[in-house]
């Protein structure tokens, strides 16, 4: 079983595993229609696509932020409409490093889905081994996926509220280091970030490959940052880079914290929550 980060060759060698399914979790931040252009233009044979605005996310109120969690219900019926069983290995791949990947990786292990992994390297890597790609689209498969208690955590608004006082855990943002300190943003109506929480840009989970730094070199990166990962709470802009966060600890075996699935575009959406700048 694979249930953090998979390598390109090994999934060449299961491409045709009735067991595993591969799904296509491409995205835009600024371009919502990319991800699914990009799969129609050519993807992993087998591999269906998911949509981080309309299966990887749920109803958005104008005050939960721009991605907030699917309700169960609903994650289980797209989970089971990629033709996932409960025995399934899924590999979620996207050519963006994992951030969205990370997500469905994330979602996956919420319904207590194990057997999850993001292809290191993404579609790069993929076609670095001289894959091919495909505009065939698989035919669809109804799985049986079971729902079963959630292997991660989650923390509310309230809560992180409530932490400004009593500093029970530590924020740790995995946006840009500009938009962190309120500089250039460009998704959000308002810059900076939560009073109190460390800066830890998603991006530098990476090497230069575009891969997983090694998991010492992770935990080392990590450590400095909170006293012990079940004392810490991942968040970014919406709820989705924070998974590759999570998915970092997890490589560096340093599992335990939680998602604040709002994040900044929630936490920005009430005026009177509290604004840091800066460093």
């Amino acid at each position: 079983m694979y249930n953090t980060l998979i390598d390109a060759a090994t999934l060449a060698a299961h491409i045709d595993d009735s067991h595993w399914v591969v799904v296509d979790c491409r995205h835009d931040l600024m371009n919502l229609a990319a991800g699914r252009e990009a799969y129609a233009a050519g993807h992993i044979p087998g591999a269906r696509f998911a949509s981080m605005e309309d299966e990887l996310s749920g109803r958005k109120t104008g005050t939960n932020g721009r991605h907030p969690l699917p309700e169960r219900a609903a994650l289980i019926a797209a989970l089971r409409s990629y033709g996932i069983d409960d025995d399934t290995q899924v590999v979620a791949y996207d050519a963006h490093g994992g951030m969205y990947a990370a997500r469905l990786w994330w979602l996956l292990r919420s319904v207590g889905h194990e057997a999850v992994a993001v292809l290191d390297g993404g579609l790069q890597a993929w076609q670095a081994l001289g894959r091919p790609v495909t505009t065939d689209v698989p035919q669809p498969r109804a799985g049986n996926l079971a729902e079963r208690p959630a292997l991660t955590r989650t923390v509310s608004v309230d809560d992180v509220v409530a932490n400004l006082a009593t500093q029970a855990f530590t924020v740790v943002d995995a946006r840009a280091n500009d938009r962190f300190r309120g500089e250039n943003e460009t998704i959000d109506p308002v810059g900076g970030h939560i009073p109190g929480a460390k800066n830890r840009f998603f991006k530098d989970n990476l090497g230069a490959d575009g891969r997983f730094k090694p998991a010492d070199q992770l935990k080392q990166e990590f450590a400095p940052l909170f006293a012990a990962p079940e004392k810490a709470v991942m968040q970014c802009g919406s709820g989705v880079t924070a998974c590759h966060n999570l998915l970092a600890l997890e490589v560096a075996g340093m599992p335990g914290a939680a998602l604040y699935p709002g994040s900044w575009s929630e936490w920005c959406a009430a005026p009177e929550r509290p604004v840091a700048t800066g460093a």
